[in-house]
């Protein structure tokens, strides 16, 4: 039997975070809660997590801080923020952070629990081999991404992004595509996430100066193809 993916909630409300550990404990996950952001920094940082569930406004240290923390000190574990419904810049700035995907107050319960489903599955996923296209190399099976000689440092989702775009090179995929491929929703969930993530890993690709590898088709969606 394969061992439970373990999960770090931090949410202040604790009735609201009974709820939530209740739920993805039903679902198979081990589930560690902490109220604050600074014991969610001390755990986050010290002890291997599959997935980080995070409010952005916790006493203490707060979400957005905590994953800036991270994501310097190269962890690269999948985090889903919680956001209450006027935080849209709060969304925005986290997912340029590098979060992965995030649920707005009130949710519906089994719509977080799917979504971190997908969140840690995404973080485990680990296929065998290599893609390319230019001087760009995704090793799959170690997950590094190199452009040319120049490591790039991607989150689990953005990975999972450039994965799919790769693996269609010269291709459009729409929208609806991405979030069913590599988000693993089969319902449309009416924010711009994937914009985010393509402009977040567009500027990755090329910030060492190289030529754009990332094509949108208006309207239709993405394509990743080597420059004429």
């Amino acid at each position: 039997m394969l061992p439970a993916m373990r999960v770090l909630l931090a949410e202040d409300q604790k009735k609201l975070a009974g709820f939530v550990r209740k739920a993805l404990t039903e679902a198979g996950f081990t589930v560690d809660v902490v109220h604050d952001g600074d014991a969610a920094c001390e755990l986050a940082t010290t002890r291997p997590y599959d997935g980080l569930v995070l409010d952005i406004m916790l006493p203490g240290r707060d979400g957005l801080s905590l994953l800036r923390l991270l994501r310097a000190r190269h962890i690269a574990t999948p985090v889903l923020f919680l956001t209450a419904r006027g935080e849209i810049s709060e969304r925005i700035e986290g997912l340029e952070l590098g979060a992965d995907d995030y649920v707005a107050k009130p949710f519906d319960m089994a719509e977080l629990v799917a979504r971190v489903k997908a969140l840690v599955r995404c973080g485990a996923h680990q296929p065998a081999g290599l893609l390319g296209v230019a001087d760009l190399t995704i090793d799959l099976m170690r997950r590094h991404v190199t452009r040319g000689p120049r490591r790039i440092e991607l989150t689990p989702r953005e990975f999972g992004l450039l994965e799919f775009l790769a693996r269609t090179p010269g291709r459009v995929v729409s929208r609806t595509q991405i979030i069913e491929k590599v988000w693993e929703y089969h319902f449309d969930p009416g924010t711009n996430v994937v914009d985010v993530h393509i402009a977040r890993l567009r500027r990755k690709l090329c910030e060492g100066g190289e030529p754009d590898l990332i094509h949108a088709e208006r309207g239709v969606g993405y394509k990743l193809e080597a420059p004429e």
